[in-house]
């Protein structure tokens, strides 16, 4: 939780003087199907909030503040039918005021308050302070995801750079070392065996520096994609087990001729970043890849069994590429879903319309 999402929730909470306030962040797409990876709660002591079961998913009055882009404000939460009861835990709570955060056209998530402290209900007044603040939040929550996906650019560009100088110097000088141990090797007088066991397990011990090196920089150098999915991906489980050792089964159509040219980047990037995620995260013992076809769709999903990970950590959701995995996806109209848990593994989930 960040410091900014902490102000954005208290200042709401002292604004509209409500006893509870909250932030709810998160990809929304159809209704019902939202991903809140980022709650922020104001109001409530430690012991509250451990004692909740969960956490909003996107359903009941949240949801419908979120997936219809207006303002709700009810006088009395369990007597609304929109309204699908709190979690296990949860406070009671009577006066709602919901406002969806909105930014560019796109919904970030809902800043959201309960319980006037001293009303019986929040007024036209509150409803315009928060409406005043979820557009701030949502200014706040733009420049934050520009400037992730600006270092996430730059890590990139890095890594690239690095790639570039491993081939062209350490390579190139290891290699030439090879070249020079080799030359010493047809100089040395006949009966010399001792001397040649040595310099050949030198030679050898070179050419695994180069081939590890080499497969350092496949990770670290962006692949480009020749425009056929099943080759590519193909090739990316080749250089993933054989990097790994990490057992990987793929199920994929026989036939992707059709795929519209930017629907099979997105495919083999997206596989490339997942497999790659769980090379340097997931400490697997085994890892699925599929692709499944219909005439209107086209999913895709990378399993593993490793360790998992906290979706809500916004740090490993930056360390682990997911942002960039979800532009991928909402450049094409596509949606994106990550499942993980600590100890459970991660699914990825992509699923584009095939046109």
């Amino acid at each position: 939780m960040c410091i900014r999402d902490r102000l954005i929730v208290d200042s709401a909470r002292d604004l509209a003087r409500a006893r509870y306030a909250a932030l709810a962040v998160g990809d929304w797409r159809a209704a019902g199907h939202g991903n809140v990876h980022r709650f922020v709660y104001s109001g409530m002591s430690r012991d509250q909030a451990r004692a909740v079961a969960h956490w909003p998913r996107g359903e009941g009055l949240l949801g419908a503040v979120i997936y219809d882009q207006k303002v709700i404000r009810v006088d009395d939460v369990a007597a609304d039918e929109r309204s699908r009861g709190f979690p296990a835990g949860h406070p009671a709570m009577t006066s709602f005021l919901g406002v969806p955060i909105v930014g560019a056209g796109e919904t970030y998530g809902n800043l959201y308050l309960a319980d006037k402290t001293d009303a019986a209900s929040f007024n036209e007044g509150d409803e315009v302070l928060i409406q005043m603040l979820a557009a701030h939040a949502a200014v706040a929550i733009q420049n934050a995801r520009l400037y992730s996906e600006l270092e996430r650019l730059a890590v990139l560009e890095e890594r690239t750079r690095i790639g570039m100088d491993l081939h062209d110097g350490v390579i190139q000088s290891i290699y030439a070392v090879g070249l020079t141990l080799e030359s010493t090797r047809l100089a040395l007088p006949e009966g010399a065996d001792e001397a040649n066991t040595l310099l050949d397990a030198s030679i050898a011990g070179l050419n695994d520096a180069i081939r590890d090196i080499r497969n350092f920089i496949l990770d670290l150098r962006p692949r480009r994609f020749a425009g056929d999915v099943q080759q590519g991906m193909a090739q990316l489980v080749r250089e993933f087990q054989a990097n790994t050792m990490v057992p990987v089964s793929m199920s994929i159509p026989e036939r992707l001729d059709d795929l519209p040219l930017p629907l099979g980047r997105a495919i083999f990037l997206t596989t490339q970043e997942a497999l790659a995620n769980v090379a340097r995260h997931a400490r697997a013992n085994r890892v699925n890849v599929a692709l499944h076809c219909s005439p209107s769709r086209v999913i895709l999903k990378v399993q593993d069994d490793g360790r998992g990970f906290d979706t809500g950590n916004e740090a490993l959701r930056v360390g682990h590429g997911l942002a960039n995995m979800q532009a991928r996806a909402e450049s094409l109209g596509g949606l994106f879903d990550i499942q993980s848990t600590p100890g459970s593994g991660t699914n990825v989930t992509l699923d584009f319309p095939r046109s």
